[in-house]
Order: C-alpha cells, then structure tokens, then sequence
C-alpha cells in the first residue's frame, strides 16, 4: 500500500466518523429541541446542538473537498492517474 492510499483510507475513515457524529448530534438536537419538555434549557440546549451540527457539516463538505482535491493531485504528479 503506497502512502497516498493509506492517507487517502484514514482520511476516508475520520470523514466517515465525523459525518457519523453529525448525524448523531443534529439528531439529538431536534429531539430535544422538539421534546414536549416544559424545561427551557433543554430546548436552547436543543437549538445549539442543531446549529453546531450544520457548522460542523458545512467544515467537513470544505475539508472532504479540500482533501479530494489534494490527492487527486498528488496522484496526477506520481502518475497515478485521475
């Protein structure tokens, strides 16, 4: 396995991940945002959970394109081709 591949397998790996927790947390925030739980809190806690996940969602769309970007030209200078 050439480096390219492995950085290329982790980076696909830790995406994947993040992605994962994404879903997770966006979620557990609509569930707690939408709870018939009289607690404000609770509800703000919500909020701020949903509005974090869709931040971290937008960085890792930029970071996922940043990375493809990357290898693909890495790949075009080592002649592996596109």
């Amino acid at each position: 396995m050439s480096i390219v591949a492995l950085v290329q397998q982790i980076t696909q790996d830790v995406t994947a991940a993040a992605w994962a927790l994404f879903a997770l947390t966006w979620a557990i925030g609509w569930t707690l945002r939408g709870a018939p739980i009289p607690l404000s809190r609770l509800k703000r806690a919500g909020a701020s959970l949903v509005e974090d996940s869709i931040w971290a969602a937008l960085w890792l769309a930029l970071g996922s394109t940043i990375f493809t970007f990357i290898t693909y030209i890495v790949k075009v200078i080592v002649g592996g081709g596109p």
